[in-house]
């Protein structure tokens, strides 16, 4: 029998995966701000302190702080079901934190780094390991169009909502994770999956374009689920005797319709 994971769809996602609303945001908050590395702290305080996962069904994970060179990423975790690897990452909307004070940008570039480092381990894992595929969750879009070379844009009809081909636009904070991500995923040569909100729109796509083959890179697909006003979720049926692997079914709540 497949597997079933059942995704719950606020544009910032669960409280086990940190997004730019619950603390990078938390400036700009009315009538009180917050400060957000104080937020942040609260955060991996609150929701973080185990190695089970939180729910009515836990299950043990395991945190990247685990390893004392990155003690305070206890956000990061990954575990294994059904020959496939998951794996979280602390990449969130709002430029991913680049570009606002220096404070924040040097948040950001230790946060990337631990990033990186976790999506590199856990794809070697999944390597060696055998895993069928290996499914990525994060909050951020990380905006893989801004990547495409201008014809692809134009197919998309992206050209005229401002977006840049990739040799003249401004560095974004997902530069680094999209490399990385593009390297990995070709390397493992089988399926991966990209789960996040922050947009606030329902979609199933081949966004990744190879930075040198200028193609969809075939065996990534994303995934972002629904978000406010419409809030549904989405199933991911995960099958190994599938040679995708996963599939994908929006699941519409009937109470939640919005009446036109």
């Amino acid at each position: 029998m497949p597997l079933l994971t059942r995704f719950l769809t606020p544009a910032s996602t669960d409280p086990e995966l940190p997004g730019d609303n619950e603390w990078a945001d938390c400036h700009r908050a009315k009538p009180r701000t917050y400060d957000p590395f104080e937020r942040l702290a609260k955060l991996r305080q609150m929701f973080f302190p185990g190695d089970q996962s939180l729910g009515r069904r836990t299950m043990r994970l395991t945190r990247q702080s685990e390893d004392a060179r990155y003690a305070k990423f206890r956000e990061n975790v990954r575990w294994s079901y059904g020959d496939v690897l998951f794996v979280t990452l602390h990449v969130i909307g709002s430029n991913n934190n680049l570009g606002r004070t220096p404070e924040m940008d040097a948040e950001y570039a230790e946060r990337t780094a631990a990033n990186l480092a976790w999506m590199r381990q856990a794809f070697a894992l999944a390597t060696h390991g055998g895993s069928r595929a290996v499914m990525i969750i994060a909050q951020a879009n990380p905006r893989f169009e801004t990547s495409w070379p201008s014809d692809m844009q134009q197919r998309y009809m992206l050209a005229g909502l401002g977006f840049k081909s990739p040799e003249t636009r401004r560095a974004t904070g997902f530069d680094e994770f999209l490399a990385a991500l593009e390297k990995e995923t070709v390397a493992f040569g089988r399926p991966v999956v990209y789960v996040h909100g922050d947009s606030h729109l329902f979609r199933v796509d081949k966004p990744l374009v190879g930075s040198k083959s200028r193609r969809i890179i075939e065996n990534f697909t994303r995934v972002e689920t629904f978000g406010y006003p419409y809030t549904h979720w989405v199933r991911a049926i995960v099958d190994p005797r599938d040679p995708k692997v996963f599939s994908f079914r929006e699941e519409i709540v009937q109470e939640n319709l919005i009446n036109h």
